[in-house]
C-alpha cells in the first residue's frame, strides 16, 4: 500500500513538473531559450527565418509545377 502512494506521488509530482514546464514554454519561455542559443544554432536560424523558409518553399513549388508543365505539355514525352 505505501509502494502504491509513493508511486501515485511520484507520478503526480512528474505530472505537475511537466504542466509548469510547459506552460513556460508556451508563456514566452521558447523565444528566451533560443535567444540563448549560438548565433549558428539550426533552431535559432529557422526561428528567425520561417517567412524566408515559406518564401523559398513557394518558390520552388511555383518552379517545380512549372518544370511538371512543361514536361507534360511535350509532345512525345511520356510522364513517369
Amino acid at each position: 500500500m505505501k509502494g502504491a502512494i509513493i508511486i501515485t506521488g511520484a507520478i503526480v509530482g512528474v505530472v505537475l513538473l511537466g504542466r509548469h514546464c510547459m506552460s513556460q514554454c508556451v508563456e514566452g519561455g521558447l523565444p528566451r531559450i533560443i535567444e540563448r542559443m549560438p548565433e549558428n544554432a539550426p533552431p535559432k536560424w529557422m526561428f528567425r527565418n520561417i517567412s524566408a523558409i515559406r518564401e523559398n518553399t513557394d518558390r520552388i513549388l511555383r518552379l517545380l509545377e512549372e518544370k511538371d508543365a512543361a514536361d507534360t505539355s511535350e509532345p512525345g514525352r511520356a510522364a513517369a
